[in-house]
């Protein structure tokens, strides 16, 4: 079987010359952004294209683009899109990508009558901001966010009084993060020879450790936001009953499923239901269907 490219790499081979490691580009495959290799019998060869692809992903997540939106920008790419627009040029801007500031952009986040330096210069200290030859800048996902929240009414030092609460605990989580890779996988990289090998292999583990950060801290995020609305919910009388059913309750919202189907409400099983599951193996359903 021949390669377009006339190279058979295996997956270490592969993952080698892209200085990742092989769980990663196992990972890329299960998420769509990388395509299959082609295979003769048990045997798997990888060639050029996925190097190209490797490091496609790697600069679109540098971009700051999330796993999900680069197998869409894989798709639209494969489909005819331009590389320009899979890259990020046209209407595919990365959220990382820093943007300069108009007046007319912050008067859209900002009333006319609250527009002061005062905020703007502690938008600056917060980091949401960056002054640079006269201009403001700002990172594309804070303008958007920006902008949905004005839409919502939320008055501007509320915003950032959130943003400052809020940075002060992702700090705190990205401090863990990078403990567990100085105590648990520092102490081997560190023993291995040559500073340049060294070095693409910091990288490419701190690449993975920071999306898989990324995808924790949003799935937890996003659980946390169920929990507060199910009790802001509960508080105000909300919650669908025998005598209460909103229009919505038959529509399928993930974010809010718990408002919709109490049942969700997870039960915590003792030490000795968890010891019959381990024992009984997955042949037995317990009557699921």
């Amino acid at each position: 079987m021949s390669s377009p490219s006339g190279e058979h790499l295996t997956v270490d081979e592969l993952a080698a010359r892209a200085g990742l490691p092989s769980s990663t580009i196992r990972m890329y495959q299960t998420k769509g952004v990388l395509h299959p290799p082609r295979r003769q019998g048990r045997i798997a060869h990888y060639d050029r294209t996925h190097l190209e692809r490797l490091t496609l992903v790697q600069r679109l997540q540098s971009r700051g683009f999330s796993l999900p939106a680069i197998a869409e920008l894989v798709v639209a790419r494969e489909k005819g899109a331009s590389v320009a627009a899979v890259l990020g040029v046209g209407d595919a801007e990365g959220p990382d990508d820093w943007v300069r500031i108009r007046v007319r952009d912050i008067s859209r986040l900002v009333p006319t009558g609250s527009l002061r330096p005062r905020l703007l210069r502690r938008a600056v200290q917060l980091g949401l901001v960056r002054w640079r030859h006269g201009w403001p800048h700002c990172r594309r996902w804070a303008l958007d966010a920006g902008n949905r929240l004005t839409g919502l009414g939320l008055p501007s030092d509320d915003v950032l009084d959130k943003f400052t609460v809020l940075r002060a605990e992702t700090d705190k989580i990205a401090a863990e993060f990078v403990e567990i890779f100085e105590r648990r996988l520092w102490p081997h990289l560190a023993a291995t020879t040559g500073e340049e090998d060294q070095l693409d292999r910091v990288r490419a583990l701190l690449v993975e450790l920071t999306y898989t950060a990324e995808t924790v801290v949003i799935g937890t995020l996003r659980e946390s936001v169920r929990d507060s609305a199910e009790e802001f919910a509960r508080r105000h009388g909300l919650l669908p009953s025998e005598d209460f059913q909103p229009a919505w309750v038959d529509e399928a919202v993930p974010i809010a499923e718990r408002l919709v189907d109490p049942d969700l409400a997870t039960e915590v099983p003792d030490e000795p239901a968890i010891r019959r599951f381990l024992d009984r193996g997955d042949d037995h359903d317990e009557g699921i269907a």
